[in-house]
């Protein structure tokens, strides 16, 4: 088993309420900060193999939390919430003052009027309302989109035969496609590509493209208010949920980044295994997965978030074998969860088709737009792949490096070459369609300072459907 050499949380004390004293097993472990980030299956491993199923860790300030690491006893706190809400107003540190003002938890675990922060009636009042929007979208339009923004994308790195597939297309591509489902003008996308991933990052520049977003979102409530149209905004507000104006502002903000954050990571796993795993890649190859059995597979093995926050114990209760006392913070294990040998012996082993993963939760808060992530990585990676047939990875695969934080971890850079197409652009035709996008132009937020200016390119129409696009690429990568 691998571990991280010397526990770094070693020589401290665990504070007054600590999982580990009622466990009596000794200090936990930092689930945070380079060593634990590292390597975070070895560090969930070596959890596992101390503690079981569910295990005593330490989140930032050293305070107290558990991390839920087997797959039933995930479930069985994801389809229980009368036993583990999602309100962290009963989180035992907020009541006894402990979570500093500047704590990194807090813009994760502040309470807020939000459907991830409620349960019960209030809950599935603000579900009903992003449910009912997302599912109002047929999915082959969703994929004319995708198509159609894929190949803007390609068409803008095509002639140089190389690129970097997470900075040149993966993270561009769903934020693209959301602005138009959200109702967005086109020239909204660019800008806001720039903003959520400036915010996703944590720069110095973070707060003010936070204000961008909102800014832009609360601009798009307005004029939805005025001009209502077939979208995801236009839903929100005349929903018959009745949500506020901060309510739609504060669901646009989450679908938008959440949807963006989880797709870019699916998509560069995904793409990451097709160039450098031959397993995996003959599979496809000779018929024997399909590209949406590839990315449950993905799901699988490499979810896009690692672990999430939070749900808190509403009474004392026994899980995994531990007791958990009333205003305990659990962490929802993933990847872990993924992985558990109770389920999965045999890691090798495909999962063609089966998606009892937890990578989109489970319960009353499972994720409401996963067909829709689901439709942008599926799509978006068959018709880059058909666009460069010959696409290769550029450096060995051991050199590739990723950013990890506590929750998750990302693939920092994909580099690729190829030859580059005869022609780069895709012929200019129909134009966009219209069941979607706002066809009325609107200004963007001027009141905080945003991205660069830049509006996409025009409309082009969307390219043929096409079949069997995989064995070009597959006997040139071979």
């Amino acid at each position: 088993m691998t571990t991280h050499g010397p526990d770094p949380a070693a020589g401290l004390t665990p504070p007054p309420g600590c999982p580990a004293h009622a466990l009596g097993a000794g200090t936990p472990r930092r689930i945070h900060g380079p060593e634990a980030e590292r390597d975070p299956r070895a560090l969930y491993e070596e959890l596992r193999r101390r503690h079981g199923p569910v295990a005593p860790v330490l989140l930032h300030g050293d305070l107290p939390a558990w991390i839920v690491l087997g797959h039933r006893e995930n479930l069985e706190v994801m389809r229980s919430p009368s036993r583990f809400s999602n309100d962290s107003r009963l989180w035992r540190m907020f009541e006894e003052g402990r979570v500093p003002a500047d704590s990194p938890l807090r813009p994760m675990v502040e309470w807020q009027p939000l459907c991830v922060f409620t349960d019960g009636a209030e809950h599935e009042r603000l579900r009903s309302a992003v449910r009912d929007g997302l599912e109002q979208f047929d999915r082959r339009g969703v994929r004319r989109y995708v198509i159609r923004y894929t190949d803007q994308l390609v068409d803008g790195f095509a002639a140089e035969g190389r690129a970097d597939l997470i900075e040149d297309f993966a993270e561009k591509l769903p934020m693209l496609v959301m602005t138009q489902l959200f109702g967005m003008p086109e020239e909204y996308g660019p800008h806001l590509v720039d903003a959520t991933l400036d915010l996703m990052k944590g720069t110095e520049t973070a707060v003010a493209s936070n204000e961008f977003v909102v800014g832009t979102l609360r601009t798009l409530m307005e004029r939805k208010k005025a001009d209502p149209g077939q979208d995801f905004a236009s839903r929100l507000i005349g929903h018959e949920a009745g949500l506020t104006d901060d309510e739609v502002l504060e669901h646009l903000r989450l679908v938008l980044i959440s949807a963006n954050e989880t797709t870019v990571n699916l998509m560069a796993n995904t793409l990451r295994l097709v160039l450098t795993d031959r397993r995996f890649r003959a599979n496809l190859a000779g018929g024997h997965m399909t590209l949406p059995d590839a990315l449950e597979q993905v799901l699988w093995d490499d979810p896009p978030l690692s672990a999430i926050t939070g749900r808190w114990a509403t009474g004392d209760t026994v899980l995994g074998g531990q007791r958990i006392r009333a205003g305990d913070m659990l962490l929802l294990g993933l990847a872990a969860g993924n992985v558990d040998p109770e389920i999965r012996p045999d890691l090798d082993r495909p999962l063609l088709g089966n998606r009892a993963h937890l990578s989109f939760s489970s319960g009353p808060h499972e994720c409401p737009g996963q067909d829709i992530g689901r439709a942008i990585a599926d799509t978006g990676v068959d018709t880059l792949l058909s666009r460069l047939p010959d696409l290769r990875l550029a450096v060995p695969e051991g050199e590739l490096r990723w950013s990890a934080s506590w929750l998750s971890k990302r693939l920092a850079a994909l580099p690729v070459e190829f030859t580059p197409p005869a022609s780069a652009a895709v012929p200019s035709g129909a134009g966009a369609p219209k069941d979607f996008a706002s066809t009325v132009p609107g200004p963007l937020p001027a009141q905080v300072p945003g991205p660069p200016s830049g509006a996409a390119d025009a409309p082009r129409a969307p390219a043929p459907a096409r079949r069997s696009r995989w064995s070009a690429f597959f006997r040139s990568a071979d």
